[in-house]
């Protein structure tokens, strides 16, 4: 059943968007001009922009999953919309693609209230509605001249709009912390301005099946006008909106028989369909009578004056109980205010039967998102308070870092990251002679390595006996008989601390060539080692930039290898498609994953290893991440590390030799440290020796 995402706030009567001084999580729409056009919520004839940001839509899809999950208390599937799923199953909220951080909340409004209507609505129902109707109501609207199909369709209309008072009444009792995205998304389709300027004009208040329906899915809008058509007062009365709110309608088919109840008051109120025949011969008489009708009861309106009427609350508008709100006060739309209305009311319909248009994703597009959901790809906010300059004191409120938390091949397949790219895995391994082959030479010298590494997995035992204390040496009870009390013994095991070791490597451009390849031959040989040794902890990130759909990108970092849940054998299989580009984040990098670094302690070992051949630099127009204020950030990284007892060994790698008064010499200690070291690449082994022999010390 087609129960549809819209409602009204708190079933208030109210109009307009409410202007708070409270900020909620939808404070993006509180605006001076908040008259937004309905298209752009319903996502009708508006422009998307080329080329999704598919990380952002999986975080959007696995926030959202999550919020469905907690307010239904089900695992209902949440899934963006394509041709290949089905809006109206029952089974699972679908959502359209086209959401960015400012949309946000209307979707998770959205999202929350369809869950709902899976969760709690009768959605065989609506299959057998045809043949649920009394059969009195088609006898009653054959009398009028409504078809059939009309009467179907209505009914179904008006059970949407009271089920929905229902559900979303239901939310707002048990789950009144979500309030906040239905109130989004109600300030963005129910509160229209245009829907406030039809409601007080002389428009939908002839007795017809389209002024109804009109006036019935806003009676929640306090200019409703209960006069302005025969019955309403009595339909408002059977839908009884403060009634819902106290929970006077249990369930679907409650909500079945008042809207079956509503459409028999329609039927009777209605003037009689005429034959078109008898209309034509008297199309002259009607136009000289609505031309009289209107000269006499209405007056004619511009658009800022009505506008201007609405907002100072200058319109009389009655109450509930007083019958003066019949048109006789009303203003008169121009052609134009009556074409907007009548294209806002149609959208209305729509939205009310479900026929709302969402943002597909296509093949590709939904496999590749189905791929960073999978890597656990999320954005994490970083550098905030990092200085703009140098002279006016202004600080930045940071910037999004992409953290992708696992390598997989689809990964790679879907082409979103250049640094782990099917291009590169190709290239790779097209020919050994092409490409320099870091993953053959790593393994090999780190099998080497790792045949010294085995040890740690060793335990020594040396037992004492004939000690005062300890366990009893039952070879030695005997002695007890000749005065002989020391046939204890005791037992000193020698054992390593478990060690865990975190490789990040500088992927950006100015890596590339003879430096990355020996940066990676040394990365490979250290995993390949310490999985030889069994108790040794080994994760290799990679940090760069990811520019696609970014004008300026964002830093990014990459969790290539984690020999926890990895096998060596990704290392063979994927390592091949990593390669440089983009610049160089560096703290900004260090501070997105810092929370997953594990702490060092008596029992536990841990080393953070840096390789990278210059400066941090990184610029997106909301941080300037360069010189002194990114040599300040990332040392207070590092210094953070070592708050936690993890040591941090730092690696500058260049393929010139460099000198101690030398700037890049110097802003590298000053970021890592005094024993920060300075290597060539062709040195790069000697890392991996070194890292060896800190893992042999006892």
């Amino acid at each position: 059943m087609s129960f549809n995402e819209r409602d009204f706030k708190g079933f208030t009567f109210r109009s307009g968007p409410v202007k708070s001084t409270v900020k909620q999580n939808s404070s993006f729409w509180w605006n001076d001009n908040d008259d937004t056009d309905v298209d752009e919520f319903l996502g009708l004839d508006t422009e998307v922009k080329k080329g999704k940001d598919l990380v952002a839509l999986a975080g959007y899809k696995r926030a959202i999953s999550n919020f469905v999950n907690i307010v239904t208390e089900d695992n209902i599937p949440v899934v963006f919309n394509s041709k290949d799923e089905s809006y109206t199953d029952g089974k699972k909220v679908v959502i359209g693609s086209n959401i960015d951080d400012k949309k946000f909340d209307v979707a998770v409004g959205l999202a929350l209230h369809e869950g709902s209507h899976i969760k709690l609505s009768d959605f065989d129902l609506l299959k057998n509605l045809e043949f649920e109707i009394p059969q009195e109501i088609y006898v009653l609207a054959e009398g009028v001249g409504v078809n059939k199909m009309t009467v179907i369709s209505t009914i179904k209309n008006i059970l949407n709009y009271v089920e929905d008072r229902r559900i979303d009444s239901f939310i707002f009792k048990t789950s009144p912390g979500y309030k906040s995205y239905y109130h989004s998304m109600y300030e963005k389709y129910f509160y229209s301005k245009n829907v406030d300027k039809g409601l007080l004009s002389d428009e939908f208040r002839t007795e017809e099946i389209d002024s109804y329906m009109f006036r019935i899915i806003n009676l929640h809008n306090k200019n409703r006008q209960l006069g302005s058509l025969k019955g309403l007062k009595e339909i408002a009365s059977l839908i009884n909106l403060g009634n819902i709110q106290r929970g006077g309608l249990e369930n679907t088919d409650d909500c079945f028989k008042i809207s079956c109840d509503v459409m028999s008051v329609i039927l009777k109120s209605i003037e009689p369909i005429k034959p078109q025949s008898q209309d034509s011969d008297s199309d002259d008489e009607s136009d000289d009578n609505q031309e009289e009708n209107n000269s006499g009861g209405s007056n004619t309106i511009s658009d800022e004056e009505l506008q201007d009427a609405i907002d100072s609350d200058s319109i009389d508008v009655p109450s509930e109980n007083s019958g003066n709100d019949d048109g006789s006060d009303s203003v008169e739309l121009t052609e134009r205010q009556k074409s907007m209305l009548k294209k806002h009311f149609e959208k209305q319909e729509k939205f009310l039967n479900g026929d709302v248009q969402k943002t597909n994703l296509n093949k590709k597009e939904k496999n590749d998102i189905k791929a960073i959901e999978e890597s656990g790809a999320t954005y994490e906010n970083v550098g905030d308070g990092v200085p703009n300059d140098s002279w006016s004191g202004s600080v930045s409120k940071g910037t999004k870092c992409l953290v992708v938390r696992k390598l997989t091949q689809s990964l790679i397949d879907s082409g979103q990251f250049n640094c782990a790219s099917s291009y590169n895995q190709s290239s790779y391994n097209r020919s050994y002679s092409d490409r320099y082959n870091f993953v053959e030479e790593g393994l090999r010298l780190g099998s080497m390595l790792g045949r010294k590494l085995q040890v740690r997995g060793e335990e020594s035992s040396l037992k004492y006996s004939r000690q005062d204390s300890g366990k009893i040496d039952k070879r030695l009870i005997a002695e007890l008989g000749f005065g002989n009390s020391n046939v204890f013994q005791t037992t000193f095991t020698e054992r390593y601390n478990k060690a865990y070791l975190h490789i990040s490597v500088d992927a950006s451009g100015s890596m590339g060539g003879n430096k990355w390849n020996k940066a990676m031959t040394s990365c490979v040989a250290m995993i390949k080692a310490c999985d030889m040794a069994g108790n040794i902890d080994v994760v290799v990130t990679i940090r760069t930039t990811h520019s696609k759909n970014h004008s300026q990108g964002v830093p990014m970092i990459m969790v290539c290898y984690d020999s926890r849940t990895d096998k060596l054998q990704k290392v063979k299989s994927l390592f091949g498609a990593l390669d440089v580009s983009g610049t160089t984040p560096e703290g900004l990098c260090f501070e997105a994953i810092e929370k997953d670094l594990i702490p060092g302690n008596s029992n536990q070992d841990s080393y953070f290893i840096n390789y990278s051949d210059g400066q941090p630099y990184y610029d997106n127009g909301e941080i300037y991440y360069s010189g002194e204020r990114a040599e300040v950030h990332t040392k207070k990284m590092c210094d953070g590390m070592r708050a936690k007892g993890i040591s941090v060994l730092s690696y500058f790698i260049s393929d010139y030799d460099v000198s101690d008064d030398c700037y890049d010499v110097r802003s590298f200690k000053k970021m890592y440290g005094k024993d920060a070291e300075f290597i060539s690449p062709t040195n790069m082994m000697s890392v991996a020796k070194t890292m060896n022999k800190k893992f042999l010390e006892v």
